[in-house]
């Protein structure tokens, strides 16, 4: 997965896009040196052609047709395996003197040049010829050019050694894009993962700084004292609150106590409700502590290995009674040896608070199902029922605190029970989903499943 992050990445694509810029920079001025180079031996050879034809045609109007002769042999005795090319021939092209056996057929051009392939071995590629001819007085006719082959092969390798430059320079730049693109990947990596624990719960966790500096380790730098300054509110938040229902339950406590000894005298039903709302009370605040308690992510310090089959089978066990005392049929399905690390107290509330919720909305005669089995990567604790269940657009808003339907304001309950599983689930780091039964409502808990 790693690689195709990587290639995934802003990183990585930025530095693509500058390779790409780096490449067609390269390029250009590769192309601008192998045209500037190749122009220049282009005009060198012309250069020398142009200077030898104004030597010869000097040498013919100073010394004739004998004297011009024996400069073209001189010429080529002393260039005999050279690269120029000498002809001189009478009014009908017959050769006179010079390297080539035949005056070549072949047209003039505007500027008065030609081109024409020069005979070689088989074996060897073709030598192509540039030459200019001109006519002497008296008839006669010279041609003086070069064999280009040098020069083709000069261009060609200038052509190779610039390509080799160029895949060497952006396979350069390639290779440092990916080294610098993975150590961002990685760090960003880092600050993910240190994020997606704080998201989880975990508000202590901080990002690892590196002394290198720059505008990512600026960045991680007020991103921890961000997520300082957020511990810090929420631990105040936190302590708000529990002082908050401390305070309140102890007086509650005190006011129960009294209605009970109320009861116990002559004051009838109306010191029974009083009681009872008491009660509720209490249960409201024990299990806002709870929740507390659970969101700040300490009891992650006592897990252990949690038998969540033997779970499913106790809290089977508990609420089978309650379940058929009430008409209604209920059913479990339970994988064999499944265990997770966790907290077992916490995990069996969790479950117990679902099968309540299916047992409170399931109608007479209905069917509550629990469940729990594997997937490829997690394990499901699944609770469903089939009453009338939650519409799609209440499913996130059920988790939060003293949240209950419209339809739920008549039955017993203070809206925490969800609440507590979402806690519950969040701090097992598992998921919590809600599913439409077909009629009812399917509750799925996902938790991961440990490494072999």
């Amino acid at each position: 997965m790693y690689p195709k992050k990587l290639l995934r990445s802003s990183a990585f694509r930025f530095a693509l896009g500058y390779v790409a810029l780096f490449g067609v920079s390269a390029v250009m001025l590769l192309a601008f040196i192998y045209w500037s180079t190749a122009s220049y031996m282009q005009q060198q050879a012309d250069e020398t052609i142009e200077a030898e034809i104004v030597g010869l045609d000097e040498r013919y109007r100073l010394t004739g047709l004998g004297g011009l002769t024996a400069s073209i042999r001189e010429r080529l005795n002393r260039r005999s395996v050279g690269s120029s090319i000498y002809l001189l021939a009478d009014g009908l092209y017959t050769p006179i003197v010079g390297n080539l056996d035949r005056w070549p057929a072949a047209e003039v051009d505007s500027e008065g040049w030609i081109r024409f392939d020069l005979n070689v071995l088989s074996d060897e590629p073709k030598h192509e010829v540039r030459a200019k001819p001109f006519a002497l007085p008296g008839g006669f006719y010279l041609l003086v050019g070069r064999d280009m082959y040098e020069l083709q092969t000069m261009r060609s390798r200038l052509v190779s050694t610039l390509s080799w430059g160029l895949a060497l320079t952006v396979g350069l730049a390639l290779a440092g894009g990916l080294v610098m693109s993975r150590s961002r990947v990685r760090r960003i990596g880092m600050i993910n993962e240190a994020i997606g624990e704080v998201m989880a719960g975990d508000l202590s966790r901080r990002i690892p700084t590196e002394s290198r500096g720059g505008d990512v380790e600026e960045l991680v730098t007020k991103l921890n004292h961000m997520l300082g300054e957020l511990e810090h509110l929420v631990e105040g938040v936190r302590r708000v609150s529990d002082s908050i229902a401390h305070d309140l339950r102890t007086p509650l406590s005190r006011l129960k106590t009294r209605l009970e000894r109320l009861r116990q005298t002559d004051a009838g039903d109306e010191a029974d409700k009083a009681v009872e709302e008491a009660d509720k009370l209490l249960a409201t605040f024990a299990a806002l502590l709870r929740i507390a308690r659970i969101e700040s992510g300490e009891s992650r310090s006592q897990f252990a290995s949690v038998d969540l089959t033997a779970l499913t089978d106790d809290v089977a066990e508990l609420y089978r009674p309650l379940i058929e005392e009430q008409g209604k049929k209920f059913v479990i399905h339970n994988a064999p040896d499944i265990s997770i690390q966790g907290d077992r107290d916490m995990l069996f509330q969790a479950t117990a608070n679902l099968l309540d919720n299916a047992l409170k909305h399931t109608p007479s005669e209905g069917r509550v199902e629990l469940s729990l089995g594997r997937t490829n990567s997690a394990v499901e604790i699944v609770v469903s029922d089939d009453g009338q269940g939650i519409p799609a657009e209440e499913h996130e808003k059920v988790i939060a605190r003293f949240y209950r339907l419209d339809r739920s304001r008549t039955t017993p309950g203070a809206g925490l029970g969800l609440s507590l599983v979402a806690a519950v689930v969040g701090l097992h780091h598992g998921r919590l989903r809600f599913e439409d039964n077909g009629p009812g409502l399917r509750v799925v808990v996902e938790l991961q499943r440990p490494e072999p």
